[in-house]
């Protein structure tokens, strides 16, 4: 049968998602984890690969198996082998032809940055840091030439993979939370696909011209270039949570999990 999982972790100590030879990914951890509950060789599938330092509160992942357990044992059976920053949510059996990736219909991402004239200390690592102050009206107002069918090509990381540069970005939102001294500010995008390093490269612009480095429109300029030479230096990937793929509601898969609880 086919089995889904839902995976939340802190990537502060992996080289991202996708398995390497060195072993230390999140990819590795969970596919040993599995072989062992599971007495044989497990690949799993994801709804998308994230960066060395990103986090995720919900990657969704799939594999085959011809183990006829319930389905509630994969939660605890896996998560006995796994290290505590990463943790199985949940588990479902899916039809065959479901697939993690090919069967999203969108992905959602947040960014969480601290704006404080002091470096985070308990919270490096899980949020971005700048130490200027942040005009969040130059940046809603800088969002809106991002909304919609666009050639990304700008905010594309040169290794990059994808076929096309053209993704559909249908909702970028920007809260604050104000503090003593201090301010979170959360980004969440959600889009039907995102490049390599889209969401860093855009979000070095955003905030670019939150600092008043550029004014708003400056971004449609970066957009209209297609070229990543005009664009902001790459973000920090610190703070940036995979909130995880978005799917028919047919497949009745969640779409939280108690992660997304604690994310400011």
């Amino acid at each position: 049968m086919r089995i889904a999982l839902g995976i939340s972790y802190s990537g502060s100590a992996y080289e991202g998602w996708q398995s390497q030879l060195s072993g230390k990914t999140v990819q590795d951890q969970l596919e040993r984890a599995l072989a062992r509950f599971s007495a044989q060789p497990v690949r799993v599938m994801c709804a998308g690969r994230t960066d060395a330092g990103v986090h995720a509160l919900m990657q969704v992942v799939h594999f085959d198996t011809p183990l006829q357990r319930e389905i509630r044992s994969w939660v605890r059976g896996v998560n006995a082998f796994l290290p505590p920053d990463i943790a199985v949510q949940w588990a479902q059996e899916v039809p065959d032809e479901f697939h993690s990736r090919g069967s999203a219909i969108a992905r959602r991402y947040a960014y969480v940055v601290l704006e404080s004239p002091v470096r985070p200390s308990v919270e490096a690592g899980r949020v971005g840091w700048v130490y200027r102050p942040l005009d969040g009206a130059a940046m809603q107002e800088a969002i809106g030439h991002l909304i919609g069918e666009h050639d990304f090509s700008s905010f594309r990381a040169a290794q990059c993979q994808a076929k096309t540069p053209v993704k559909t970005i249908t909702r970028i939102a920007i809260s604050q939370r104000a503090g003593s001294g201090s301010n979170y500010w959360r980004f969440e995008f959600e889009a039907n696909a995102f490049l390599h390093h889209m969401i860093r490269n855009i979000m070095g612009c955003l905030l670019a011209i939150g600092q008043g480095k550029h004014p708003p429109d400056w971004l449609a300029q970066v957009l209209a270039a297609r070229s990543r030479d005009v664009a902001a230096p790459t973000f920090s990937p610190d703070g940036l949570y995979f909130l995880g793929p978005v799917y028919e509601d047919h497949y009745g898969l969640p779409t939280r999990t108690a992660a997304y609880d604690w994310l400011p």
